[in-house]
């Protein structure tokens, strides 16, 4: 089965590069709380007028070929330098005789593992707690919590397997794409299990580590997963058209998925998500709130400056390789200083992102502070579309054409 491995691998294949990052100021004694700050001004989402001149006619001719050369049933971008528009576009059809749209919602899943990477280091700036912290402080039955502290979680050096390869997950999520799991039901696959490694001492991307460390903001702050988000992440962003949803329904207008992955091209849209990360976390949006998210992040705006220079290098650089106790098709991607994880993002070559990809959803969201520079895909599959993240493909492209001395290629 191919849904829940590319929704891994999109991550890890990312991690052969190097993740960017952003700055921001004062230290966190000093800083508003992210929650007072003045959030943005949403406009609405609609495509930039024509014809297209200068870098958006670039962008627009990279986006039709890569949905002619990919079988793509639609590719939804937006393209942003600083404050100014470069190109937002749709192109291709949401479902047969129904245009893509810029305005439509579509699933983003770990860009939520980045918003609880900024939670976490808010809560570390308000001496809430500390990255080191052992996660059984606040989450006492995890079996090896003594082990794991808050900051393994978030950048994935657990040494917890991931239940999205386990065959028994795979052969039930196959079986049933419309169950509804709890974070007890996929995380219990894997926490009884021997850790891959000495926690801290290597590096395997495990969805279990975000299921966990949204369970343990809950229990720092108090509050549900979804407000903490919320109020310390979408309001602040000005992130107006993402919402988490409790079930598998995504607000007007969508962008309808169709996915080959059981064999049968069909509908994907409305699968569940639950299984994807921790309740509260299970995210959609439009282009427009991405590349919003994508500039918030990448330029640190939710954080102090050291606390945004501990995220985009955590002290993943050097780890990952196999052991005689995890293998290569687990800890197979090398973090280095040009192509690392940090806390729930990616850095690869002085940009800072994430490539999200469930059941027929591809997407990527990446900022360039060298250039101020932010890319945001969004891509459907047409029945025979590659396996693969073509948002990320496109993302690159762009990248060659806009901003040629930072390549935007993963491995």
């Amino acid at each position: 089965m191919r849904r829940t491995r590319t929704v891994m691998l999109c991550i890890a294949g990312v991690l052969g590069a190097t993740l960017p990052a952003g700055a921001f100021v004062s230290p966190a004694s000093a800083s508003p709380s992210p929650s007072a700050a003045a959030a943005p001004s949403a406009e609405a989402c609609v495509s930039s007028p024509g014809p297209a001149q200068g870098d958006a006619r670039k962008v627009l001719a990279i986006a039709r070929q890569a949905q002619r050369e990919f079988g793509l049933n639609s590719v939804i971008l937006k393209v942003s330098s600083g404050d100014r528009d470069v190109l937002t576009t749709a192109l291709g059809e949401s479902m047969t005789g129904v245009p893509a749209d810029p305005s439509m919602h579509f699933r983003t899943g770990s860009v939520a593992i980045v918003y609880m990477g900024d939670v976490l280091l808010q809560l570390v700036e308000q001496g809430k707690a500390s990255l080191d912290d052992p996660v059984a402080r606040w989450l006492p039955d995890l079996p090896h919590g003594s082990e794991i502290t808050l900051r393994m979680l978030a950048d994935s050096t657990s040494g917890l397997h991931d239940y999205v390869t386990d065959p028994t997950f795979l052969k039930e999520l196959e079986a049933a794409p419309f169950r509804a799991w709890t974070p007890a039901q996929v995380t219990g696959l894997v926490t009884g299990k021997p850790l891959l490694y000495e926690p801290g001492t290597n590096w395997s991307y495990s969805h279990a580590n975000f299921a966990l460390l949204g369970a343990a903001l809950e229990k720092i702050s108090g509050l549900p997963l979804d407000r903490l988000l919320s109020e310390r992440v979408m309001k602040p962003l000005g992130l107006t058209e993402t919402t988490n949803q409790s079930t598998p329904q995504i607000p007007e207008p969508v962008q309808h998925a169709f996915t080959s992955e059981r064999g049968t091209y069909e509908e994907s849209t409305f699968w569940n998500p639950s299984w994807t990360t921790a309740p509260g976390a299970v995210l959609v949006q439009n282009i427009c709130d991405l590349d919003r998210s994508a500039r918030g992040i990448g330029t640190g705006k939710l954080l102090s400056a050291q606390s945004f220079k501990t995220q985009l290098d955590p002290g993943t650089i050097g780890l990952g390789h196999a052991t005689s106790t995890c293998p290569a098709t687990v800890c197979q991607l090398t973090n280095t200083a040009a192509h690392h994880f940090g806390l729930g993002l990616i850095v690869v070559n002085g940009w800072i992102l994430t490539n999200p990809s469930f059941s027929g959803y591809a997407a990527i969201q990446a900022y360039l502070p060298a250039q101020k520079l932010a890319i945001s895909v969004s891509v459907t599959q047409g029945p025979k579309s590659p396996q693969g993240n073509s948002a990320q493909t496109i993302a690159e492209r762009i990248s060659d054409a806009l901003a040629p001395g930072h390549p935007l290629k993963m491995r």
